[in-house]
């Protein structure tokens, strides 16, 4: 079957339901069921944080959290200024409140943020705590118009300086895990836990991770990771592992993946096996950016269960973007993208199993020696069966998305060994320079999807 150019099509011919489908009953059990009740307020300066963005307020602040956790939770505040920080970790019943015309700075130095025990790009292992942290913690909150500036500017610098030498030696696929740089706010093994309000910008790698965590609320953030350069890595949200998340109102100017859903990567992923499922991403804008919604590339442990809807993405790479590697395995199932507005991004629908081959499978150069390498470099290189690294896309409804000058309308390549099944499109416009390709898919269903390109080029699409 064929999906025909319609250079007469209007641009606005298609017509967008104002009565949505029911949302499954899943979605009414997301995010964080409690927030901290506590009203008792502790000012971080009452422990001697100081105000001039230039002394180091790390043990202050920490000591205003541990003081307000100790006596039952309640609220840490500050007085209007800016303060330079290092790690700080929130504790149960605390809410970590940045008002506005409060500037938090992350320290410069990669001293300030303790290697800690964590998952980073789908594998565990020794790296630095983030600037804000909530591990293994209950019911605890971050609020506030504030600012977090994690001012990533020399983690970026050093990231791109070892890339250079990694990259002569054959080592891009290490890189990113040996270029230690502090993400700006971790949620790990944790429960009942909100993100809200807050702006963050300049994080030095990811911003927003939410690891191993359920029932989590991120509502109402803004992230622009694009003031003064464009950091590398600097997701926007990234929820790793975890369930149960409603993610909702937030704004994302990012150089990487904007909401992105992650599961762990080959053999460590596969041996941690914990899926991300029951997300609920909805009201959010992306800007600049690899995705507006990703699925992968670490998807080891399985994606389920997701609903992306009433969603814009302005100038970003790709709409719906899924992706993984033959060394990576893991199924991702029961996707909704739904109610999308997507204008000038580079491919409307991205779809790939072998992402990324020299940064995805790992080989150890002749001059290194497996003995004398370090443990993360050994879980790199552990091999995978080809039967556990194939990975599955399955199941994935796609409905009510408008899309204007495009560059490309879709890219969606399976494997031989594991077609893309079960693919659903209905109501879609798509105006693009050129339609792209679908290769390996079967079962994919079409329902009043008009492609208009400016090359005269048509999808070829699988048949029922």
């Amino acid at each position: 079957m064929m999906i025909k150019k319609l250079f007469l099509l209007p641009l606005l011919a298609m017509s967008f339901s104002l009565v949505k489908a029911d949302e499954p009953g899943w979605t009414q059990k997301v995010g964080a069921k409690s927030y901290p009740s506590k009203a008792k307020i502790f000012e971080a300066n009452s422990f001697g944080a100081i105000n001039d963005g230039n002394t180091l307020d790390t043990k202050a602040i920490q000591q205003a959290i541990d003081h307000c956790a100790a006596s039952g939770g309640g609220t840490v505040t500050f007085k209007p200024g800016k303060y330079l920080t290092g790690s700080l970790f929130i504790k149960s019943g605390v809410v970590l409140n940045v008002g506005k015309g409060v500037e938090l700075l992350g320290s410069q130095n990669l001293n300030d943020y303790p290697e800690i025990d964590t998952r980073v790009a789908g594998i565990e292992m020794r790296w630095p705590a983030a600037l804000l942290n909530i591990i293994s913690q209950k019911n605890a909150a971050i609020s506030g118009a504030g600012l977090i500036n994690a001012q990533g500017k020399p983690f970026w610098d050093k990231y791109w300086n070892m890339r250079k030498e990694y990259d002569a030696k054959g080592l891009r696929w290490i890189v990113d895990y040996d270029a230690k740089r502090p993400r700006t706010l971790l949620v790990s093994n944790s429960e009942d836990i909100t993100v809200k309000e807050i702006s963050l910008q300049q994080a030095g790698f990811w911003t927003v991770q939410l690891l191993y965590s359920n029932h989590v609320t991120v509502d109402g953030i803004t992230i622009r990771n694009n003031v003064d350069g464009h950091g590398p890595s600097t997701d926007g949200v990234d929820i790793d592992s975890s369930t149960y998340v409603l993610i909702q109102n937030c704004d994302i100017d990012c150089n990487d993946d904007d909401f992105c859903l992650k599961s762990g990567r080959d053999w460590d992923g596969l041996r941690v096996n914990k899926p991300t499922e029951y997300v609920l991403i909805r009201k959010c804008v992306s800007r600049k950016g690899a995705g507006l919604v990703t699925l992968g590339s670490e998807t080891s442990g399985g994606i389920r269960h997701v609903l992306a809807t009433d969603l814009v993405g302005n100038g970003t790479s790709n709409g719906l973007n899924i992706k993984s590697a033959i060394t990576r395995g893991g199924t991702i199932e029961d996707i909704h993208f739904q109610n999308v507005v997507l204008n000038g991004v580079t491919t409307a629908f991205q779809i790939t199993m072998n992402w990324n081959p020299s940064y995805s499978y790992s080989k150890l150069p002749e001059s290194y020696n497996m003995d004398s390498i370090p443990p993360h470099w050994k879980k790199m290189l552990n091999k995978v069966s080809p039967e556990q690294g194939l990975p599955h896309f399955k199941d994935v409804y796609v409905s009510d998305v408008k899309v204007t000058g495009a560059k490309k309308a879709i890219n969606a390549i399976g494997l031989e060994q594991s077609e893309l099944d079960n693919f659903n499109f209905s109501n879609i416009s798509i105006d693009a320079a050129t339609a792209g390709d679908i290769k390996y898919a079967k079962n994919w269903v079409w329902n009043n999807v008009k492609i208009t390109t400016a090359d005269n080029t048509e999808v070829k699409a699988p048949a029922k």
